[in-house]
């Protein structure tokens, strides 16, 4: 029986390349494979019979796009490339164990992610971006603004945290109903998905169960790599810190997040100072993105304006 969400995923394809990106994997080292989208005119045309091997340097500034911990890259921002792509050179990566992306590396933590990340960024020509976080990929982009402040001049943040501390991934499993970050965020069947779907999301969102059945067996490959990211993530409140980081940052959160609240994300602003602003939408829960994709989009780009203004007045 065909597989709907695999048989959707051409035409999601056609429509990114239809907004300007195009499929490009990344060969980071022996054993390390990173997927991303591109933007098109960055991709030479080969010659007859050869494949791509260089990219031209990107044209315009850089946004890059970091997913979450239930989708891959492409499907995750849908809605929010071609709304950028006229004004940024836009780039999707799949982080390790998702979609194509692969390591025999055995490190797990999200500055292993950031790490190679920024590895693919600098083989792709990239010198400088603005990172748009989501959930997990907030996390990863937090640690790359850290390690690396000469690559992310800014960054967007969408219901995540600096760090999964001890204390706030008990309290926020309990408060949900979850035993483990695991059964919550990696379901092996149809009322798993249904349990992550009603958390996730405002709206409540109703899908036939051979759609649902269709999604776990397409999004939540990598099983046993992914639930080891997962243990990774976690930390242990005494080795919490709070790094000074020199870049802007925008909080941009859906107002009925009930995996990071919006108190979460006040108190983060306060902890990270002057540079931080925050601002909620409405009627959006932790897939704010999908579930209001076109207020996301407007907020977005006026946050990704006021930088090139900024820039211009420099």
């Amino acid at each position: 029986m065909v597989n709907l969400v695999a048989a959707q995923k051409p035409l999601l394809h056609g429509l990114m390349k239809m907004a300007g990106v195009r499929p490009y994997s990344v060969e980071i080292e022996p054993g390390t494979t990173m997927d991303f989208w591109v933007p098109c005119e960055t991709i030479k045309k080969p010659k007859k019979g050869e494949k791509v091997t260089n990219l031209e340097k990107p044209t315009k500034p850089v946004v890059l796009l970091v997913h979450g911990f239930a989708a891959e890259g492409i499907v995750t921002w849908q809605f929010q490339v071609g709304a950028l792509t006229k004004k940024y050179s836009v780039y999707v990566p799949d982080l390790l164990f998702f979609g194509g992306s692969i390591t025999d590396k055995p490190d797990r933590s999200p500055t292993f992610q950031a790490e190679y990340l920024v590895k693919g960024l600098r083989k792709l020509g990239v010198d400088k971006c603005v990172v748009v976080g989501f959930s997990y990929g907030g996390m990863v982009a937090f640690k790359m603004a850290e390690l690396y402040p000469d690559l992310v001049e800014a960054m967007v943040i969408s219901g995540s945290i600096l760090a999964m501390t001890d204390s706030i991934s008990v309290e926020s499993l309990n408060r949900l109903g979850f035993s483990s970050s695991s059964e919550l965020l990696l379901p092996n069947s149809v009322k798993g998905l249904k349990a992550l779907l009603s958390v996730a999301a405002h709206k409540k969102l109703w899908f036939p169960d051979r759609l649902h059945k269709d999604y776990l067996e397409v999004m939540f490959t990598n099983r046993k790599e992914r639930a080891e990211l997962l243990e990774a993530l976690v930390i242990s409140n005494k080795d919490a810190t709070i790094p000074s980081f020199t870049q802007r940052i925008h909080l941009l959160w859906g107002e009925e997040d009930e995996i990071f609240k919006q108190e979460l994300a006040h108190n983060m602003k306060e902890q990270l100072g002057g540079n931080t602003t925050y601002e909620g939408i409405k009627k959006a829960g932790h897939l704010v993105h999908l579930e209001r994709p076109c207020v996301y989009n407007r907020c977005l780009k006026r946050f990704l304006d006021s930088l090139q203004v900024k820039n211009v007045d420099k």
